[in-house]
Parts: structure tokens; C-alpha cells; sequence
């Protein structure tokens, strides 16, 4: 029997750095100081450089980041606040969450990420920031969003949660060209902590130091509060551990765009994607593929094939924010964004992770023929 082919591998990304991994967990234990400290400092160092931005404050997850960086910005009660209703939950949960209204905009039918074209119809007097999503690695078309909102006068935060080491034509990296940029180091990411942990980018000062502030429970020492925060901080451990795998990201980039070039060959090899039976992602040099989705109108039927021929796949997005049932006041229904509707009805991520090896994929490739080919 031939053996698994997950959606993500981890063992394989840790054998090799195990050891450093484990020295890094050693110090932390050592020191005996576990939240924010040194490790923190230093982490939040390097992520700035690598992404450019003058300032990077550690939290306790992505979605605390986008909390916290909402928080910063006031937006409250009476707010809306536009964003693609293709993304993970978080992206429109702290919206809500803070009492504010997500207010959403269609997206692109070839990338999935907000629309420009569509953008400024949704928005209003009320709408205080946007947040456009870099959905599966790939960044969204951020200079007419940014026109857009400059003419507007309103904020733009990225959620580049899972776009770390995406960069646009201009060498800027995810998270550093609007306002704020926020990052997830879930397990799955393509920088990775060993539990949650997440970061606030951005080049503005007083947002910076507000975001520090609203980590701590709105407090810059102890037991003194200037406003009402969160417990939003970033372990030691995770800054630590996630410190070590900085250091092979740019590597882990290269051979994830290259398994997704190796993708793309064999799917334009197969026959399917010009009899239009597959769509593979939209190959671009920002990309960094921290999931190869595919799309496919027997998306159902493949993945219980894939399944039952033991090849791990997921669906990322089932059902699009915009029909949520928690979001039913809303007034949206079926129908009110189709091209994010189709997207939730076709696609299919496959396996892909840096040491994916070249046979797994001709395997993985070689069933979904197999089930169009019967």
C-alpha cells in the first residue's frame, strides 16, 4: 500500500532543524522568561527587516493582530469596515467582534482577492479602514486599492496572514504597503511557530506604540492602564523557535514556487487544464504558494477520490463569509457575490510544502487524471 501524501508534512520541515529548534526551546528555559523579553525583542527585530517595516510588534496570533491593529484605529461601534468575504473567518470576526459592520466587496475571479474594480461602490461616510486579503500566498492588486483609499482618507490594513515573502513589482513585501500588515505563524503557515503566534507591521509610530500598548491590556507599565487592551502577547518560546525558522525561509520560498511551477508542468501535461477540467492558481513571481489550490466543478467528487487514494486535500473557503449564518442580519443571501460563491464551490488545495518531493506530486497529479479519465 502506498504510503500517505498529506496536506502539509511538519515532521519533514523539523527533522532538520530539530536540534536548533530544541537549543532555542533550551534557552527560553533557562532564562525563565517566557512572555514578550528578549526573544521577543529580537524576533520583532528580524521580522522588520525582512519585511521592511519600520516597526513589528508580536502578538499572540494573526487573529489577535488584526484585533489589536483595529483597536488602534478606533474602529468602534457605528464603523464599517470593506473587506473580501473569500478569506478565513478572522478577517471579518474582528470587525464584528469590535461592534462595527463588515461590509463586503466582490472578488477577482482569477486570484480570489478583492476586486478594485468593485471596491469603491461598497464604500460609505462610515467606513473606517479596508482589509484586503493576500489570499493562498498571492498579493492582492494593492495600488488602486491604495488610490482608492487615499481619496478616501481611510486606512488600509493587509491581512497578509498567509503571504509572508510575497513582494509586488516594487520589491515591497506583504504587509508593508498599506497602513498596517498583520501576520499569522500558525502551525501551517509558511512560517511557522510551534502553537499561535502572530505580528503587526507597519511604518506609523503612534500605531505602532498604540498596538503595544492594546497587547498589554491597554497598559505601558504594570498595573497602569491608559486604555482598555487585550492579552494579546507574544510568547518567548514561540519568538524563539520561530527566529530559527526565519533563517530557511527565503529557501522554503524557493522550493514551494518550485513544486508549484513542477504543478503546473504536469497539469498543462495532462491535457486538463485545456479541456478545462482544471484550473491550476495563477502563476506569479510574488506568489509564494503557502497553498496550491486548484479548481475544478467536480470539486466534491475529486477530493473523496484523492481521499480514498490517500492524498490530502482541503477546502479553503466551504462556504464564503458573506453567508455565514452569523452574519445573517447582514441582508446578504445567495447570489450577492457570485464569483466568491464559485470559488467556495471549486476549489481544492492540494498537497504542498517545501520538501514535497517530485514523485508525491507526479502521484498526486496522476489520480486527479485518473478520476476525470475514469
Amino acid at each position: 500500500m502506498q504510503a500517505t501524501i498529506p496536506l502539509v508534512d511538519l515532521a519533514e520541515q523539523h527533522g532538520p532543524i530539530r536540534a536548533k529548534l530544541i537549543a532555542a526551546f533550551t534557552r527560553c528555559l533557562d532564562r525563565n522568561r517566557f512572555i514578550l523579553g528578549p526573544e521577543v525583542e529580537r524576533f520583532e527585530a528580524a521580522i522588520a527587516e525582512y519585511c521592511g517595516v519600520r516597526f513589528a510588534i508580536g502578538v499572540s496570533s494573526g487573529t489577535d493582530a488584526l484585533l489589536a491593529t483595529a483597536m488602534s484605529l478606533g474602529i468602534a461601534g457605528g464603523d464599517e469596515v470593506v473587506t473580501s468575504p473569500y478569506s478565513f473567518f478572522a478577517t471579518a470576526g474582528v470587525i464584528a467582534r469590535l461592534g462595527a459592520t463588515p461590509v463586503f466587496s466582490e472578488v477577482n475571479a482569477s486570484t480570489l482577492n478583492l476586486d478594485p474594480m468593485r471596491l469603491e461602490e461598497r464604500l460609505t461616510e462610515k467606513t473606517k479602514a479596508i482589509i484586503p486579503v493576500h489570499l493562498f500566498g498571492k498579493l492582492a492588486d494593492m495600488e488602486p486599492i491604495l488610490e482608492i483609499a487615499e481619496r478616501w482618507g481611510i486606512p488600509v490594513v493587509e491581512d497578509a496572514a498567509q503571504a509572508i515573502g510575497a513582494s509586488d513589482d516594487k520589491g515591497r513585501m506583504a504587509g508593508s504597503v498599506g497602513t498596517a500588515g498583520t501576520l499569522s505563524f500558525y502551525p501551517s503557515k509558511n512560517l511557522a511557530a510551534l502553537g499561535d503566534a502572530g505580528m503587526v507591521l507597519t511604518n506609523d509610530a503612534g500605531l505602532s506604540e498604540s498596538v503595544r500598548r492594546i497587547r498589554t491590556h491597554g497598559g505601558t507599565e504594570e498595573y497602569f492602564h491608559d486604555t482598555v487592551g487585550g492579552n494579546f502577547r507574544l510568547d518567548a518560546v514561540q519568538a524563539a523557535l520561530l527566529e530559527v525558522k526565519l533563517e530557511c525561509l527565503d529557501e522554503w520560498t524557493r522550493m514551494r514556487r518550485e513544486r508549484a511551477a513542477s504543478y503546473d508542468e504536469l497539469f498543462d501535461r495532462s491535457g486538463l487544464v485545456s479541456e478545462g477540467k482544471v484550473q491550476p492558481p495563477q502563476a506569479t513571481a510574488d506568489h509564494v504558494y503557502h497553498k496550491y489550490v486548484i479548481r475544478t466543478r467536480r470539486r466534491d467528487e475529486l477530493k473523496e477520490h484523492l481521499a480514498s487514494n490517500g492524498i490530502g486535500t482541503a477546502v479553503y473557503y466551504p462556504l464564503p463569509l458573506h453567508l455565514q449564518p452569523c452574519f445573517r442580519a447582514l441582508g446578504y443571501r445567495e447570489g450577492s457575490f457570485p464569483v466568491a460563491e464559485a470559488g467556495a464551490r471549486e476549489t481544492l488545495a492540494i498537497p504542498m510544502y517545501p520538501e514535497l518531493t517530485q514523485n508525491q506530486q507526479e502521484r498526486v497529479v496522476a489520480q486527479i487524471v485518473e478520476f476525470f479519465r475514469g
